[in-house]
Protein backbone atom coordinates (compact mmCIF):
# COMPACT_ATOMS: atom_id res chain seq x y z
CA UNK A 1 0.00 0.00 0.00
CA UNK A 2 2.71 2.43 0.85
CA UNK A 3 4.23 1.90 -2.89
CA UNK A 4 0.77 2.60 -4.25
CA UNK A 5 0.24 5.55 -2.11
CA UNK A 6 3.71 6.92 -3.12
CA UNK A 7 3.04 5.75 -6.89
CA UNK A 8 -0.28 7.94 -6.45
CA UNK A 9 1.41 11.03 -4.48
CA UNK A 10 4.26 11.33 -7.55
CA UNK A 11 1.54 11.23 -10.16
CA UNK A 12 -0.50 13.87 -8.26
CA UNK A 13 2.75 15.71 -8.60
CA UNK A 14 3.10 15.49 -11.83
CA UNK A 15 -0.09 16.34 -12.79
CA UNK A 16 -0.06 19.60 -10.92
CA UNK A 17 3.70 20.57 -12.92
CA UNK A 18 2.22 19.52 -16.12
CA UNK A 19 -1.59 22.06 -15.27
CA UNK A 20 1.01 24.77 -14.22
CA UNK A 21 2.82 24.28 -17.22
CA UNK A 22 -0.08 24.37 -19.82
CA UNK A 23 -1.68 27.73 -18.10
CA UNK A 24 2.16 29.08 -18.09
CA UNK A 25 2.32 28.09 -21.69
CA UNK A 26 -0.80 29.75 -22.78
CA UNK A 27 -0.60 33.09 -20.46
CA UNK A 28 2.82 33.46 -19.54
CA UNK A 29 4.63 35.33 -18.43
CA UNK A 30 7.76 34.10 -20.36
CA UNK A 31 9.94 33.49 -17.39
CA UNK A 32 6.69 31.49 -15.23
CA UNK A 33 6.69 29.20 -17.83
CA UNK A 34 10.34 28.77 -18.35
CA UNK A 35 10.75 27.97 -14.80
CA UNK A 36 7.46 25.60 -15.15
CA UNK A 37 8.92 24.13 -18.14
CA UNK A 38 12.22 22.98 -15.94
CA UNK A 39 9.95 21.93 -12.81
CA UNK A 40 7.87 19.65 -15.32
CA UNK A 41 10.81 18.01 -16.40
CA UNK A 42 12.95 17.37 -13.16
CA UNK A 43 16.02 19.13 -14.71
CA UNK A 44 18.28 20.83 -12.53
CA UNK A 45 20.27 24.34 -13.99
CA UNK A 46 23.29 22.32 -14.59
CA UNK A 47 21.61 19.67 -16.53
CA UNK A 48 19.89 22.19 -18.27
CA UNK A 49 23.25 24.25 -19.10
CA UNK A 50 24.83 20.47 -20.15
CA UNK A 51 21.95 19.77 -22.60
CA UNK A 52 22.07 23.32 -23.76
CA UNK A 53 26.15 22.94 -24.92
CA UNK A 54 25.43 19.67 -26.30
CA UNK A 55 23.23 21.88 -28.66
CA UNK A 56 26.48 24.51 -29.34
CA UNK A 57 24.70 27.13 -27.13
CA UNK A 58 26.73 28.21 -23.99
CA UNK A 59 24.70 29.70 -21.29
CA UNK A 60 25.71 30.41 -17.97
CA UNK A 61 23.30 28.53 -14.85
CA UNK A 62 23.47 32.07 -13.50
CA UNK A 63 21.85 33.36 -16.53
CA UNK A 64 20.01 30.60 -16.64
CA UNK A 65 18.64 31.50 -12.77
CA UNK A 66 18.28 35.17 -13.91
CA UNK A 67 15.66 33.73 -16.95
CA UNK A 68 13.42 31.80 -14.74
CA UNK A 69 13.28 34.49 -11.94
CA UNK A 70 12.20 37.56 -14.23
CA UNK A 71 15.37 39.50 -13.15
CA UNK A 72 16.58 39.03 -16.81
CA UNK A 73 15.37 38.47 -20.42
CA UNK A 74 17.05 36.36 -23.34
CA UNK A 75 17.81 39.30 -26.10
CA UNK A 76 20.72 39.12 -27.40
CA UNK A 77 21.32 36.84 -30.78
CA UNK A 78 22.62 33.99 -28.74
CA UNK A 79 20.30 33.59 -26.20
CA UNK A 80 17.76 33.71 -28.24
CA UNK A 81 19.25 30.76 -29.88
CA UNK A 82 19.57 29.23 -26.36
CA UNK A 83 15.61 29.93 -25.66
CA UNK A 84 14.64 28.00 -29.45
CA UNK A 85 16.92 25.07 -28.11
CA UNK A 86 14.78 25.05 -24.45
CA UNK A 87 12.10 24.53 -26.36
CA UNK A 88 13.62 21.14 -27.73
CA UNK A 89 15.07 20.21 -24.31
CA UNK A 90 11.97 20.96 -22.35
CA UNK A 91 9.66 19.50 -25.01
CA UNK A 92 7.67 22.35 -25.68
CA UNK A 93 5.98 23.18 -28.72
CA UNK A 94 7.67 24.75 -31.37
CA UNK A 95 7.88 29.16 -30.79
CA UNK A 96 6.08 28.68 -27.42
CA UNK A 97 8.57 30.51 -25.41
CA UNK A 98 9.94 32.90 -28.05
CA UNK A 99 6.28 33.74 -28.30
CA UNK A 100 6.26 34.56 -24.49
CA UNK A 101 9.70 36.48 -24.77
CA UNK A 102 7.84 38.35 -27.77
CA UNK A 103 5.23 39.48 -25.69
CA UNK A 104 6.77 40.20 -22.64
CA UNK A 105 9.06 42.90 -24.70
CA UNK A 106 6.09 44.74 -26.21
CA UNK A 107 5.70 48.21 -24.77
CA UNK A 108 4.26 48.96 -21.02
CA UNK A 109 1.50 51.41 -21.65
CA UNK A 110 0.57 54.21 -23.87
CA UNK A 111 3.71 53.53 -26.72
CA UNK A 112 6.33 53.05 -24.64
CA UNK A 113 8.91 50.65 -22.36
CA UNK A 114 8.90 50.91 -19.01
CA UNK A 115 12.36 53.12 -18.01
CA UNK A 116 15.27 51.72 -16.49
CA UNK A 117 14.63 50.04 -13.16
CA UNK A 118 16.57 50.41 -9.78
CA UNK A 119 17.78 47.36 -10.11
CA UNK A 120 19.24 47.39 -13.43
CA UNK A 121 20.90 50.67 -11.77
CA UNK A 122 22.18 48.96 -9.33
CA UNK A 123 23.70 46.45 -11.46
CA UNK A 124 25.37 48.81 -13.48
CA UNK A 125 26.62 50.32 -11.00
CA UNK A 126 28.56 47.54 -9.16
CA UNK A 127 29.83 46.54 -12.87
CA UNK A 128 31.11 49.90 -13.52
CA UNK A 129 33.30 50.09 -10.34
CA UNK A 130 34.51 46.57 -11.54
CA UNK A 131 35.48 47.39 -14.76
CA UNK A 132 37.11 50.79 -13.94
CA UNK A 133 38.56 48.69 -11.34
CA UNK A 134 40.33 46.09 -14.50
CA UNK A 135 41.55 49.63 -16.15
CA UNK A 136 43.24 51.09 -12.92
CA UNK A 137 40.71 53.99 -12.94
CA UNK A 138 39.29 55.68 -10.18
CA UNK A 139 35.93 57.09 -10.20
CA UNK A 140 37.23 60.21 -9.96
CA UNK A 141 39.39 60.82 -12.85
CA UNK A 142 41.47 63.96 -11.73
CA UNK A 143 38.83 66.44 -13.58
CA UNK A 144 35.90 68.41 -13.14
CA UNK A 145 33.57 68.75 -16.03
CA UNK A 146 32.62 72.49 -16.94
CA UNK A 147 30.41 71.61 -20.14
CA UNK A 148 29.25 68.64 -21.67
CA UNK A 149 27.25 68.56 -25.07
CA UNK A 150 25.88 64.93 -26.17
CA UNK A 151 24.48 64.51 -29.38
CA UNK A 152 21.90 60.69 -29.54
CA UNK A 153 20.94 59.36 -32.35
CA UNK A 154 17.75 57.48 -32.86
CA UNK A 155 17.40 54.91 -36.09
CA UNK A 156 14.83 53.71 -38.43
CA UNK A 157 13.89 50.87 -36.43
CA UNK A 158 13.49 53.07 -32.86
CA UNK A 159 16.76 51.81 -31.63
CA UNK A 160 19.88 53.28 -29.89
CA UNK A 161 22.23 54.08 -32.80
CA UNK A 162 24.90 55.43 -31.24
CA UNK A 163 26.32 59.23 -29.14
CA UNK A 164 28.99 61.77 -29.48
CA UNK A 165 30.51 63.68 -26.88
CA UNK A 166 31.78 66.86 -26.23
CA UNK A 167 33.89 67.48 -23.60
CA UNK A 168 35.20 70.60 -21.39
CA UNK A 169 37.25 69.66 -18.44
CA UNK A 170 39.37 71.76 -15.89
CA UNK A 171 41.91 68.84 -13.81
CA UNK A 172 41.94 69.43 -10.20
CA UNK A 173 45.56 67.61 -9.98
CA UNK A 174 48.71 67.27 -11.95
CA UNK A 175 49.23 64.81 -14.63
CA UNK A 176 45.94 63.75 -15.78
CA UNK A 177 46.51 63.09 -19.38
CA UNK A 178 42.77 60.84 -20.17
CA UNK A 179 39.47 60.14 -19.78
CA UNK A 180 37.18 57.72 -19.01
CA UNK A 181 34.28 57.15 -20.37
CA UNK A 182 31.14 55.27 -19.46
CA UNK A 183 28.24 54.18 -22.45
CA UNK A 184 25.30 52.03 -21.05
CA UNK A 185 22.99 50.03 -23.56
CA UNK A 186 19.98 49.46 -24.01
CA UNK A 187 18.49 45.84 -22.67
CA UNK A 188 19.60 43.31 -25.21
CA UNK A 189 22.43 45.68 -26.58
CA UNK A 190 26.15 43.48 -27.64
CA UNK A 191 29.10 45.70 -26.17
CA UNK A 192 31.43 43.84 -28.36
CA UNK A 193 29.97 44.83 -31.44
CA UNK A 194 30.01 48.87 -30.21
CA UNK A 195 32.29 51.10 -32.70
CA UNK A 196 34.66 53.63 -30.00
CA UNK A 197 35.82 56.81 -31.91
CA UNK A 198 37.81 59.17 -31.00
CA UNK A 199 37.10 62.60 -32.59
CA UNK A 200 39.04 65.44 -31.13
CA UNK A 201 42.09 66.00 -29.15
CA UNK A 202 42.27 62.40 -27.78
CA UNK A 203 43.36 58.52 -28.83
CA UNK A 204 41.34 55.67 -28.05
CA UNK A 205 42.89 53.58 -25.53
CA UNK A 206 41.82 50.11 -23.59
CA UNK A 207 37.50 49.34 -23.72
CA UNK A 208 36.37 46.85 -21.64
CA UNK A 209 32.19 45.86 -21.45
CA UNK A 210 29.93 43.60 -19.76
CA UNK A 211 27.53 41.55 -21.63
CA UNK A 212 25.14 40.69 -19.06
CA UNK A 213 24.76 44.79 -18.45
CA UNK A 214 25.08 46.31 -21.69
CA UNK A 215 27.75 48.55 -19.75
CA UNK A 216 31.15 49.70 -21.65
CA UNK A 217 33.94 51.94 -20.99
CA UNK A 218 36.59 53.25 -22.70
CA UNK A 219 39.85 55.60 -22.06
CA UNK A 220 40.34 58.36 -24.55
CA UNK A 221 44.12 59.57 -23.99
CA UNK A 222 45.32 62.78 -24.33
CA UNK A 223 48.57 64.36 -25.88
CA UNK A 224 49.60 66.20 -22.64
CA UNK A 225 49.69 65.71 -19.11
CA UNK A 226 47.64 68.52 -17.47
CA UNK A 227 48.44 70.16 -14.56
CA UNK A 228 45.71 71.62 -11.82
CA UNK A 229 44.05 73.95 -12.87
CA UNK A 230 44.59 73.24 -17.01
CA UNK A 231 41.11 73.27 -19.28
CA UNK A 232 40.65 70.33 -22.58
CA UNK A 233 38.66 70.04 -24.39
CA UNK A 234 38.12 66.76 -26.50
CA UNK A 235 35.10 64.54 -28.69
CA UNK A 236 34.47 61.41 -28.57
CA UNK A 237 31.47 58.80 -29.89
CA UNK A 238 30.20 55.00 -29.29
CA UNK A 239 28.29 53.61 -32.16
CA UNK A 240 25.70 51.03 -30.80
CA UNK A 241 22.59 50.12 -32.76
CA UNK A 242 23.08 46.59 -31.22
CA UNK A 243 19.95 46.66 -29.04
CA UNK A 244 15.61 46.97 -29.54
CA UNK A 245 13.47 50.01 -29.29
CA UNK A 246 14.71 52.47 -27.45
CA UNK A 247 12.37 55.07 -25.52
CA UNK A 248 14.82 57.09 -23.40
CA UNK A 249 18.58 58.09 -22.54
CA UNK A 250 19.45 59.08 -19.54
CA UNK A 251 22.55 60.32 -18.03
CA UNK A 252 23.21 60.01 -14.31
CA UNK A 253 25.88 62.53 -12.65
CA UNK A 254 28.15 61.06 -9.79
CA UNK A 255 28.58 64.94 -8.94
CA UNK A 256 27.27 68.52 -9.72
CA UNK A 257 28.71 71.36 -11.75
CA UNK A 258 29.27 72.03 -15.05
CA UNK A 259 26.39 73.02 -17.83
CA UNK A 260 25.29 69.27 -19.72
CA UNK A 261 23.22 69.56 -22.89
CA UNK A 262 21.77 66.89 -24.17
CA UNK A 263 20.62 66.53 -27.84
CA UNK A 264 18.24 63.73 -29.10
CA UNK A 265 17.82 63.41 -33.04
CA UNK A 266 15.58 61.36 -34.60
CA UNK A 267 15.40 59.56 -38.08
CA UNK A 268 12.69 60.73 -40.56
CA UNK A 269 11.25 57.54 -41.07
CA UNK A 270 10.59 56.80 -37.32
CA UNK A 271 9.61 59.84 -35.51
CA UNK A 272 8.03 59.58 -31.97
CA UNK A 273 4.66 61.40 -30.98
CA UNK A 274 5.77 62.79 -27.85
CA UNK A 275 8.47 64.14 -26.13
CA UNK A 276 9.79 64.94 -22.18
CA UNK A 277 12.60 65.47 -19.60
CA UNK A 278 12.93 64.31 -16.44
CA UNK A 279 15.27 63.99 -13.48
CA UNK A 280 15.67 61.97 -10.51
CA UNK A 281 17.74 62.62 -7.01
CA UNK A 282 18.93 58.90 -7.03
CA UNK A 283 18.09 56.12 -9.10
CA UNK A 284 15.89 55.04 -6.15
CA UNK A 285 13.70 58.00 -6.40
CA UNK A 286 10.38 58.91 -8.07
CA UNK A 287 10.74 60.51 -11.51
CA UNK A 288 9.96 64.38 -11.28
CA UNK A 289 10.85 67.53 -13.09
CA UNK A 290 8.57 66.17 -16.69
CA UNK A 291 8.29 68.68 -19.30
CA UNK A 292 7.24 68.62 -22.63
CA UNK A 293 9.69 69.10 -25.38
CA UNK A 294 8.76 70.37 -28.75
CA UNK A 295 10.04 67.95 -31.57
CA UNK A 296 11.78 70.49 -34.22
CA UNK A 297 10.13 69.38 -37.46
CA UNK A 298 13.25 70.19 -39.68
CA UNK A 299 16.10 68.40 -37.90
CA UNK A 300 13.94 66.00 -35.80
CA UNK A 301 15.37 66.58 -32.54
CA UNK A 302 14.79 67.60 -28.57
CA UNK A 303 16.98 69.19 -26.34
CA UNK A 304 17.30 70.13 -22.86
CA UNK A 305 20.23 72.30 -21.61
CA UNK A 306 20.87 71.89 -17.55
CA UNK A 307 22.89 75.25 -16.71
CA UNK A 308 24.41 73.61 -13.78
CA UNK A 309 23.69 70.32 -13.24
CA UNK A 310 23.46 68.20 -9.34
CA UNK A 311 24.07 65.17 -8.30
CA UNK A 312 21.28 62.78 -9.77
CA UNK A 313 20.27 61.72 -12.84
CA UNK A 314 18.98 63.49 -16.14
CA UNK A 315 16.96 62.21 -19.34
CA UNK A 316 14.47 62.22 -22.78
CA UNK A 317 11.91 60.23 -22.89
CA UNK A 318 9.96 59.57 -25.76
CA UNK A 319 6.33 57.34 -27.10
CA UNK A 320 6.06 55.98 -30.06
CA UNK A 321 2.93 55.32 -31.96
Amino acid sequence: MRHATEHADAAAIANVATAELESALRGGPFHVALRAAIAARGLPLQRVQHHLSRHGVKVGVTSLSYWQQGARRPQRPESLRAVRALEEILQLPDESLIRLLARSEEPSGPGRGAGRSYRSFMEASGVLERLLGELGSPLDGGVHTIGHHERVRVGAHRELLGRESQHIVRAHRDGVDRYVAVHHGDPGCAPERMAVRALENCRRGRVCWDDDTGVLVAEFLFDTRLRSGDTFLFRYGVDDGTAGVCTEYVRGFRSGGGQYALQVRFDERALPVRCHRFSQHSPASPRGGRQALPLSGLHRSVHLVEPRVRTGVLGIGWDWE
